[in-house]
């Protein structure tokens, strides 16, 4: 028969059962009680490899149990956790059976949620909210089932909205530029061609049409003193690539390179 040492409670309503012969239990309260776990208690083998098997698995379910408390979690990130603290594999399944029925583990509601909080306080588009769920398990129906919530008109007043916050940002640069920008930050952000589009298309530029003016003077005298080791007319042609690069109209260009020559030649 196998005696037990001692009964010590651990961390998370836990408990620590050490046996005469050398073996080592962490045990829930549940089982504590079901298989009268107290000192001097004593234990057929038969006995002892049923507690580890009950005992295991319950140990996994109060860990999956405590996981969950503190938010919602997909099936495969229950399942990886109990990976990581060492639930046997065929506990594991049995595990997220249990919380199956208990509605604790529900992928449906955990994807749905998920793009309900993303909408609400996040600044991603769909695109990335797929990436997302797909990462932690979601695909097929479930998956599209909870992309469908983010429709189109919350999607394009998302996007608008992550453009005007971004266009703060942009300072003395081309219309044309920061609708670059704007673009690739948005596509970064997850949204899809259509929204980007509609959203800058109804940005009113008119304000920052007015500063290009002093916009291009800024950046053409940075290039005009960045180029100033070659002579006139490469010194010229650079600074003109650049400013066009950067989105600034032609003629505009073409007369500031105008001016700037004609302080060359009074010097």
């Amino acid at each position: 028969m196998i005696t037990v040492n001692k009964v010590n409670k651990g961390r998370n309503g836990h408990y620590d059962i050490e046996l005469s012969n050398g073996d080592r239990l962490i045990v829930s309260e549940d089982v504590l009680v079901r298989f009268r776990l107290l000192k001097g208690q004593e234990l057929t083998e038969q006995e002892l490899v049923e507690i580890k098997e009950v005992g295991n698995e319950d140990l996994g379910f109060q860990l999956a149990l405590n996981y969950l408390s503190y938010q919602m979690r997909s099936e495969k990130e229950v399942r990886s956790y109990l990976k990581e603290k060492e639930i046997e594999q065929k506990d594991r399944t049995k595990i997220i059976d249990r919380l199956k029925k208990l509605d604790l583990v529900n992928d449906q509601n955990y994807a749905e949620s998920y793009i309900r909080t993303q909408m609400r306080l996040a600044d991603k588009g769909p695109r990335v909210l797929r990436q997302k769920l797909q990462e932690k398990g979601i695909s097929g129906e479930t998956l599209e089932n909870a992309l469908a919530l983010f429709e189109e008109q919350a999607q394009y007043e998302l996007a608008s909205k992550t453009a005007a916050k971004a266009l703060k940002k942009f300072h003395h640069k081309s219309v044309r530029e920061i609708q670059q920008k704007l673009q690739q930050q948005l596509m970064t952000k997850g949204f899809s061609n259509d929204t980007i589009k509609q959203v800058i298309a109804d940005i009113d530029f008119e304000e920052i049409y007015q500063q290009e003016a002093d916009s291009l003077q800024l950046q053409g005298e940075k290039l005009w003193r960045q180029y100033q080791r070659f002579d006139l007319a490469k010194r010229s042609l650079k600074t003109k690539q650049n400013l066009y690069q950067k989105g600034y109209q032609l003629d505009a260009i073409d007369a500031f390179i105008a001016e700037k020559k004609e302080e060359q030649d009074e010097e």
